[in-house]
């Protein structure tokens, strides 16, 4: 007797699993470590059953990439709505930024820090769809942290090339602080560099205020 159609509700708790358990075993064996017949082994079942929701293990990879990326700008949109006073909805962007990565740091890792593959690896392949979705996401999350910073300028305005300058500036001071804790190199510079978010924090806002201060 055939066994009954899995649910749509059945089919993506699998799928959930399944990107769960492959994100912690790409930080665990890297990238061109990770194997579907691994990740297999580890969730109690075949290759050829995963196979069954993802055809290969960059459409897994792609996949958690698009659903990090997307929690990033909920996180954002969220600060974005709630937030009226532009200033400081910037800097509680940033310490959104901070949190993500600090605490998803093996989604972190993978998004943002990691020598992988991204879009331009794609173009021209069967995966050049999902990589394009990915790639679209993760574009939203800078474009409203330019339209965040753009906001914080004040009446007077920014060109939107300057708002993504400092988007660039802003997220690569945050980014090493955030890769300097995750890979321990920190630890061996402060006590407990972790407590040190706040400050960090601050110093990036201030001297994002002082570069806009004559346009305010």
């Amino acid at each position: 007797m055939p066994r009954p159609k899995k649910t749509t509700e059945e089919v993506e708790t699998i799928r959930e699993r399944i990107l769960e358990q492959a994100l912690d075993l790409m930080n665990r064996q890297g990238f061109d470590g990770f194997s579907m017949r691994r990740l297999g082994s580890r969730l109690g079942v075949s290759a050829k059953t995963i196979y069954n929701y993802y055809q290969n293990k960059d459409e897994l990879y792609l996949a958690i990439l698009t659903r990090g990326f997307s929690t990033l700008y909920e996180r954002f949109e969220k600060v974005f709505s709630d937030h009226p006073d532009p200033v400081a909805r910037l800097k509680q962007m940033g310490r959104e930024y901070l949190n993500f990565g600090l605490e998803q740091a093996n989604i972190y890792n993978l998004m943002f820090t990691w020598h992988v593959p991204k879009f331009k690896d794609y173009v021209g392949t069967p995966m050049e769809p999902a990589a394009r979705t990915e790639l679209e996401t993760a574009l939203t999350v800078s474009d409203i942290f330019i339209k965040a910073i753009m906001a914080a300028a004040g009446d007077n305005g920014m060109a939107e090339a300057s708002a993504r300058f400092h988007m660039i500036s802003m997220w690569s001071q945050m980014h090493g602080f955030i890769a300097g804790i995750n890979n321990t190199l920190l630890d061996y510079m402060h006590e407990n560099p972790t407590a040190l978010k706040e400050r960090m924090l601050d110093e990036v806002h201030e001297r994002f205020l002082c570069h806009i201060q004559p346009i305010l």
